[in-house]
């Protein structure tokens, strides 16, 4: 068995501990919550406390907590995540119908950032201590310093309404127009994705800049090879482990991000689904979403690893 194979295996099987530990968590979070899934599923109609303790009991809630933490993994492992108290559908069709556009957002912040990150990191490491390196710099800081927010209200505000290119918000789904979604799409993802960017150039530089002052490089410009190869072939792949580190964390700041932006572009994923349980008192929604994006950062973070083993040779031959 290889060694990529063996690391592959224990870092997967250190998943169900963890997914556990997630389920566990988020459980007892809601079970001491204020919202009681009773109240929340008769609200506006004034049950009676037998109406109340019927509910209760049909669903379990009178057991010891113990014996319904058993029922909700066995649920969970059915797919079943509730139902909702003010629609009465289930959570799973929700959160189903919200996630395609959550992982839009996410994927697409993910990707302008790696690319706004790579060329910005690169192109100041390479021009070090000169006038794009300083440019770059104090773009990159100024980035980092900018909440998510706040950057996207001022792109609705000079690129939306001042000028009109964009829409202020909605969403256009890709199937019935790519022009339309990519519109809708662009700001949210600019606004998701432009903090991350920043930080990720600072480690993509100072990642560069070390690499470039190690002696493999001198010898490869040495004996002829023009620098932009030795970069691209050998400098940036040596120079994207530590990034990509920090990258699986950065995901995380991106599915949490999406709740504000989300709501901020009246965008209908996971973010806006989840802030409407909260302020309609609807638990089972709210849990349902907090578990599925829990679990796909643990996911995602699974693929970074993976990731980091392809481009760090000596994790695969230690």
């Amino acid at each position: 068995m290889t060694a990529v194979v063996r690391i592959l295996l224990r870092r997967t099987a250190l998943l169900v501990p963890l997914l556990l530990g997630i389920v566990l968590f988020v459980f007892l979070v809601m079970r001491f919550s204020d919202v009681d899934p009773a109240s929340a599923f008769f609200q506006g109609a004034n049950p009676t406390a037998r109406q109340l303790h019927d509910f209760r009991e049909r669903n379990g809630l009178l057991d010891p907590l113990p014996v319904r933490y058993v029922h909700f993994v066995g649920d969970l492992l059915h797919g079943d995540l509730g139902t909702s108290a003010l629609t009465r559908a289930p959570v799973a069709d929700q959160v189903t119908t919200a996630l395609p556009l959550t992982l839009q957002l996410t994927f697409l912040g993910l990707g302008i950032a790696v690319v706004l990150a790579l060329a910005g990191g690169v192109t100041a490491a390479v021009y070090r201590d000169r006038l794009p390196d300083q440019v770059i710099r104090v773009v990159s800081l100024v980035g980092v310093a900018a909440p998510g927010f706040w950057l996207a209200l001022l792109m609705i505000q000079y690129l939306a309404v001042d000028r009109g290119w964009f829409p202020t918000g909605g969403y256009v789904n890709p199937a019935d127009s790519v022009t339309g979604w990519l519109k809708t799409m662009a700001l949210p993802a600019f606004a998701l994705s432009l903090p991350v960017a920043a930080q990720l150039t600072r480690i993509v530089r100072t990642s560069v800049v070390e690499e470039l002052d190690k002696d493999y490089v001198r010898t490869a410009v040495g004996s002829g090879l023009p620098p932009r190869v030795v970069v691209g072939r050998n400098v940036l792949r040596n120079a994207l482990v530590n990034p990509l580190t920090v990258l699986g964390l950065r995901v995380g700041y991106l599915l949490g991000g999406a709740v504000v932006i989300e709501t901020i572009f009246s965008l209908p994923g996971m973010g806006k689904l989840m802030i409407d349980a909260v302020q309609n008192g609807d638990p089972a929604v709210v849990q349902g979403v907090v578990l599925t994006t829990a679990t796909g950062f643990v996911v995602v973070n699974l693929v970074i690893d993976i990731l980091y083993l392809l481009v760090n040779p000596r994790l695969r031959t230690g």
